[in-house]
């Protein structure tokens, strides 16, 4: 039951999100830049009794993903700018993504 209600209000949030976008695509990015399913994933966790260790943890985990994600956006946003078709231009900023975060764990994780 918890997991179903889980699900819906999730839902709700990012449904919200995307009709605010829909309708008014500058305060809908702003709304997604949010970090809405981070915050969700956080506070599921927390209400489902994590440890504050765990919820440590996903948080660095988040952080880990931030400059990963923010080079996906922006080979999207380029592709979108170069008149890309959407699915190419999603599928080369996973792509970049996957790169990137390939590349920064190659760097960092080593140090």
């Amino acid at each position: 039951m918890f997991a179903l209600v889980k699900i819906v209000v999730s839902a709700i949030i990012i449904g919200g999100a995307t009709e605010a976008a829909r309708r008014y695509p500058a305060f809908g990015g702003v709304i997604a830049a949010l970090p809405l399913v981070s915050l969700l994933s956080l506070f599921w966790l927390y209400f489902q009794g994590e440890e504050i260790r765990i919820l440590s943890k996903f948080i660095d985990g988040v952080l880990w993903g931030l400059p990963a994600t923010a080079f996906l956006l922006f080979v999207i946003g380029l592709c979108f700018k170069a008149s890309f078709p959407f699915s190419l231009s999603v599928a080369l900023g996973i792509v970049g993504w996957g790169m990137f975060l390939m590349i920064q764990n190659i760097l960092f994780k080593n140090m």
